[in-house]
C-alpha cells in the first residue's frame, strides 16, 4: 500500500513519515508532497492507497485538494486523514463534508496517528 503524506513543512512530513514507518511500511511506500499541486502529479503517476492531507498549504490547500481528489473516479474510495491545525468545529464538519475520513488536530502524538492510520493500513 502506497501512502502520500502532503504537507508544507517537511518537517511536520518527516515526523508522519517515521511514525508511517513504525507500521511496518517500507520507505519506497511512502510518498510526500510539499503542496496539494505536487500531491495531484504524484497521484497521476502513482496509485495511492492513503492520503494524509495538512488544511493550510500554498498553491492548492487541503480542503481543496480533498474535494478534487473526491472527484477523480480512481481514488473516490480512498481514505483520506486530514492532519491540521484547523481545530474549530466548523472546520471538521466542513471537511467532512468534502470527504475527509478522518481528521487529527495538529499537535499530534505519534499514537494517535498510529491509532488512526491502523484503520486504514492492512497489516501483513
Amino acid at each position: 500500500m502506497k501512502i502520500l503524506v502532503v504537507d508544507d513543512s517537511r518537517i511536520m512530513r518527516s515526523i508522519i513519515k517515521n511514525s508511517i514507518k513504525s507500521k511496518n511500511i517500507a520507505d519506497e511506500d511512502i510518498y510526500d508532497a510539499e503542496d496539494g499541486e505536487a500531491a495531484i502529479k504524484i497521484m497521476d503517476s502513482v496509485d495511492i492507497g492513503i492520503l494524509l492531507v495538512d488544511w493550510n498549504m500554498p498553491k492548492l490547500n487541503g480542503l481543496d485538494l480533498v474535494k478534487k481528489v473526491r472527484a477523480m473516479e480512481k481514488y473516490k474510495e480512498i481514505p483520506i486523514v486530514m492532519i491540521t491545525s484547523e481545530a474549530a468545529k466548523y472546520n471538521v464538519m466542513e471537511a467532512l463534508k468534502a470527504g475527509v475520513s478522518d481528521y487529527i488536530v495538529k499537535p499530534i502524538s505519534g499514537s494517535t496517528l498510529e491509532s488512526k492510520l491502523s484503520k486504514y493500513i492492512q497489516q501483513e
